[in-house]
């Protein structure tokens, strides 16, 4: 017997209960693998589908809301047709309409605002970048009346204004917005959107929930409409508490009057508790009866999905009543 005979004689040999064992162990890992990729290919596939299905339903989401700009630019040309020199809630475009469905699956919610009936942050600061006094002691008027300090009026104009000069006693400029993490700088022109309010140093969360319902950014030079005015925004330029103590008793007046409410000549007599004689002249200038800029807020469901999206409407008082949409957003302000 020749020596390779002896070692392979010799060599150990690995049990057959081992040896099942082993292929056991590597079929479980071919398994367990092949699992781990069809899960993984399936999660893609459902991933592909589920974004195929959410990109469908945004882009069906923006059609249904220009539908809804265009009921919204109809009915808006026909009260403007009827009555072009008021707007007030009882001629039919405040009235929310829905739900109703649009097609099969698909649900629509809207409602027109006025937002002239709110104080508008630009007018604080005239065209050639001076405060406009009448417009910021009625911000200070209106900050009090919601509970906030009247010191940001101060510094909103100074966020406004072209010049680098702090308001006198309250303002910030770029001295104090450098000086913030990160630091910032004034934009110094007008704003685009309330919600800029934010970025006043210290101006906070709080503030602005209390103070939003009653402002907006709208062009230089759109005055409140006196007819869709909440009672708190009338007594800001009033200059004392008149319509604002019962907001249910200032819709139920609306609710009954055959038009405006207040009429000039009722907003007119209640200045006459203003202690300033000149006030009424001032106020005059900065007030109207009519609007030409409404926000539509679209809620529209798609099967479980729902998209909040909002359009800011120009109505155009020289050219028949047109209205077209300038602005579309996700968020109110």
């Amino acid at each position: 017997m020749n020596a390779r005979s002896r070692a392979q004689r010799q060599r150990p040999r690995v049990p057959r209960a081992a040896q099942r064992g082993i292929a056991l162990l590597v079929a479980i890992l071919l398994v367990a693998l092949g699992t781990m990729l069809a899960a993984a290919i399936a999660y893609e596939n459902a991933m592909t589908a589920r974004r195929g299905s959410a990109t469908y339903a945004f882009d069906q989401g923006l059609l249904v809301q220009q539908g809804a700009e265009a009921l919204a630019a109809y009915g808006l040309r026909e009260v403007w047709r009827s009555n072009q020199q008021y707007t007030y809630a009882n001629q039919g475009w405040a009235k929310p309409l829905g739900p109703i469905e649009v097609v099969p699956g698909v649900m629509l919610e809207a409602s027109l605002e006025d937002l002239q009936g709110r104080f508008n942050l630009n007018n604080l600061v005239n065209e050639d970048g001076t405060p406009d006094a009448t417009q910021v002691h009625a911000f200070q008027e209106l900050l009090v009346m919601v509970g906030v300090e009247p010191k940001w009026a101060g510094y909103m104009v100074d966020w406004i204004d072209r010049d680098g000069i702090v308001s006198v006693p309250d303002g910030a400029e770029d001295t104090v917005y450098m000086g913030q993490t990160p630091p910032y700088r004034t934009p110094n022109r007008y704003i685009t959107s309330a919600s800029e309010l934010l970025a006043l140093p210290g101006f906070g969360r709080d503030r602005y929930v209390q103070l939003a319902p009653y402002v907006t950014a709208l062009p230089w030079g759109q005055h409140l409409n006196i007819c869709t005015a909440s009672g708190v925004v009338l007594d800001a330029f009033l200059g004392h508490t008149e319509f604002g103590t019962d907001p249910q008793g200032l819709e139920r007046n609306r609710e009954a009057a055959p038009g405006c409410f207040p009429k000039l000549s009722d907003y007119q007599t209640a200045f006459s508790n203003n202690p300033n004689p000149q006030a009424w002249a001032a106020v005059q200038k900065e007030i109207q009866v009519n609007s030409h800029y409404f926000r539509l807020t679209s809620l529209i469901t798609i099967g479980s999905t729902e998209f909040n999206l909002y359009s800011l409407l120009y109505q155009d008082g020289q050219n028949g009543g047109a209205v077209r949409p300038i602005l579309r957003s996700y968020t109110a302000d």
